[in-house]
């Protein structure tokens, strides 16, 4: 009698109508592995007997509900970077292994964080608004060569921002957990927990840090009030890693110059909020990592990651569940 097939269910958004409803690729482990697509109504019937756990609705915060159900999961891929959505105490205590999208939102990010940085510098928002009225507007702009930017969060995202910002002459620091003199990329990392004492050296001040209990509301009213006068303030971590009423009020009183936002404490953001009637303020929504063919890359890893589960081979992007994030392999 053959051996049962591996049972994968597939956790994908409820409205059909959601672009690319159902991963691509999955016709690749037919005959080797059993497919089972839920909804997050459906998820504590289908997680039971299930193997592996594919969070296609990667913001979905089911398995906690549904996690008594879970008799035999062993694995969980999550399309998406962050995990602080998926993660909580039995899951935390548990053997099940998780891994995440490191790697496919990096280089987007990092771009958006670069075009940020330029069109606040060289004042483009205020091009389009004197578009709008045919007015002729010769002015000075800011030169990003010589500027100082300090990233908080010196994961795989940090340092690609890293890399892409001193390539126009921008000298970056580090900030994280752990202080070191010499790193590869940041040359310096500063302990984040003294952040109000670092953060007026810097022109730019991004925050890149994933969502943990260690960084939620790590940039507070004391790091905010601190900053740089005119300082540029860019968040493309997680909305919850800032004080939003101390942010807000940075912005309308001082010091801060500008900020460049796609996460937020509340998403969508509310109407109400006082950051949409700000003029220095540039408002995205959640989209810093949504290039053309980002679902595409994220189901591709999943299916590499799949291989390696059914050839009983290591997975990679194996998350620290403790920490919230993929540990970095060297300079830990």
């Amino acid at each position: 009698m053959s051996e049962p097939l591996p049972v994968i269910t597939v956790l994908r958004p409820a409205d059909p109508d959601t672009p690319l409803h159902t991963p691509p690729g999955l016709e690749a482990l037919e005959g080797r592995a059993e497919i089972r697509f839920t909804t997050a109504d459906q998820l504590p019937q289908d997680i039971a007997g299930a193997d592996a756990l594919y969070l296609w609705d990667f913001f979905s915060g089911a398995l906690q509900a549904a996690w008594p159900h879970a008799d035999r999961l062993k694995w969980i891929y999550v399309a998406a970077a962050g995990v602080d959505k998926l993660l909580f105490d039995e899951l935390n205590e548990s053997d099940v292994v998780v891994t995440n999208a490191q790697g496919i939102f990096d280089r987007p990010i990092a771009e958006w964080v670069l075009g940020a940085v330029l069109a606040e510098a060289k004042d483009f928002a205020r091009n389009y608004r004197l578009a709008r009225t045919k007015t002729w507007d010769r002015r000075e702009t800011k030169r990003v060569d010589g500027s100082r930017a300090l990233i908080i969060g010196p994961g795989a995202i940090g340092r690609e921002i890293a890399r892409l910002l001193r390539a126009v002459g921008i000298e970056v620091t580090g900030a994280g957990r752990t202080p070191r003199a010499e790193d590869p990329d940041f040359g310096v990392v500063v302990p984040s927990a003294e952040l109000p004492e670092h953060v007026g050296e810097f022109d730019i001040i991004v925050n890149a840090a994933p969502l943990t209990p260690a960084t939620r509301n790590l940039i507070g009213p004391q790091t905010l009030s601190a900053a740089k006068p005119g300082a540029h303030f860019i968040n493309i971590g997680r909305g919850a890693s800032v004080d939003e009423p101390a942010l807000i009020a940075a912005l309308q009183e001082g010091p801060l110059g500008f900020a460049s936002l796609d996460v937020f404490a509340q998403e969508p953001l509310p109407a109400e909020s006082p950051l949409w009637e700000l003029e220095n303020v540039m408002i995205a929504s959640h989209m810093s990592g949504d290039v053309h063919g980002w679902r595409e890359a994220l189901a591709e890893l999943f299916l590499a990651n799949a291989e390696r589960w059914l050839a009983g081979e290591e997975l990679i992007n194996v998350v620290d569940k403790a920490a919230g994030f993929v540990p970095r392999k060297e300079n830990r």
